[in-house]
């Protein structure tokens, strides 16, 4: 009588009845392939489509459960991090409460509660989506002091989270962060500080350039010399991380580029991200005291 009150057909209660018990099935396997992830998946769309288009009005909430959505669109990637759900502790469970109803429920401000947790879980998943992961691959250097670190796929998210319209080109994402000093292969310190000692410094390098373009420019045997103003690494979802310094460049001067087999230079107004790998030592530079803009490499630290 109830079902007849609600307008809902015994062939629709049977049919949901039915993808339900073969969602469970395949639910309860002991191991799962991605192609069985993928089978899951549909089967839990296929459940849930039908089960929210039978109940969906007749619920006061219109089935805003967050165990609902959970189950619907998280179950599947949960699978993918914990394993079998038949493996599940009693600790595993309650991570995921915490995860997915405590947190998001401590972080509403108790009206319309439903609505929002199920924000908050779909802003946490589009962020675990394009968060960047740690690369495991060995470099020829390394990063000695951070300054600065921001996520950009987060920032995104939680600056437009009221529009209902945000593209997903706006949430690519990608992860920065900016240091204040790298530690090269050669044992030498790269430092791009304002403040070191009561003194700025940033760091006087030799490039290693690109032997193709050697013949654009004037070099020192494949070698040119710029100041660093900016180290940074930049990772981007399911791409290698680059490893960058911002430099401004200095320029041999044409009329005596060497004088006593050293390289005369001086620094114009040229700026470039290049590859932290390409650097190849730290440079003393001194300039000519009575001149102006007119510098002398010293000596590459050895």
């Amino acid at each position: 009588m109830v079902f007849v009150v609600d307008d809902l057909q015994i062939e629709d209660l049977s049919e949901v009845y039915v993808k339900w018990n073969e969602m469970y099935l395949l639910s309860r396997s002991e191991k799962f392939k991605e192609s069985d992830l993928e089978n899951f998946q549909k089967a839990i769309n296929d459940w849930g489509d039908l089960f929210i288009k039978l109940f969906q009005n007749i619920s006061n909430s219109h089935l805003k459960f967050p165990k609902l959505h959970s189950w619907i669109y998280h179950i599947v990637d949960t699978i993918r991090e914990y394993g079998a759900i038949n493996g599940y502790t009693t600790e595993t469970y309650e991570s995921l409460h915490k995860t997915y109803v405590k947190i998001p429920y401590r972080l509403s401000n108790k009206k319309e509660v439903e609505k929002q947790i199920m924000e908050n879980i779909r802003r946490r998943a589009i962020v675990s989506r394009n968060r960047v992961g740690k690369t495991k691959t060995p470099m020829a250097f390394m990063y000695t002091a951070k300054l600065f670190d921001f996520d950009l796929s987060e920032s995104m998210i939680e600056q437009n989270k009221k529009d209902p319209n945000l593209d997903k080109k706006m949430i690519k994402g990608c992860r920065i962060k900016i240091y204040s000093s790298v530690t090269l292969k050669n044992g030498a310190i790269l430092r791009t500080k304002n403040d070191f000692h009561h003194r700025p410094w940033f760091s006087n390098i030799a490039v290693n350039m690109n032997e193709e373009e050697l013949s654009e420019y004037l070099s020192d045997k494949g070698i040119c010399y710029a100041q660093t103003l900016l180290i940074t690494e930049i990772r981007l979802p399911n791409k290698s991380p680059m490893h960058l310094a911002f430099v401004q460049w200095y320029d041999f001067i044409k009329e005596t580029p060497f004088i006593y087999g050293c390289p005369l230079l001086r620094l114009v107004e040229v700026y470039n991200f290049i590859e932290i790998k390409a650097i190849k030592d730290t440079i003393h530079i001194v300039p000519c005291f009575d001149k102006n803009n007119e510098y002398f490499v010293i000596e590459l630290d050895q």
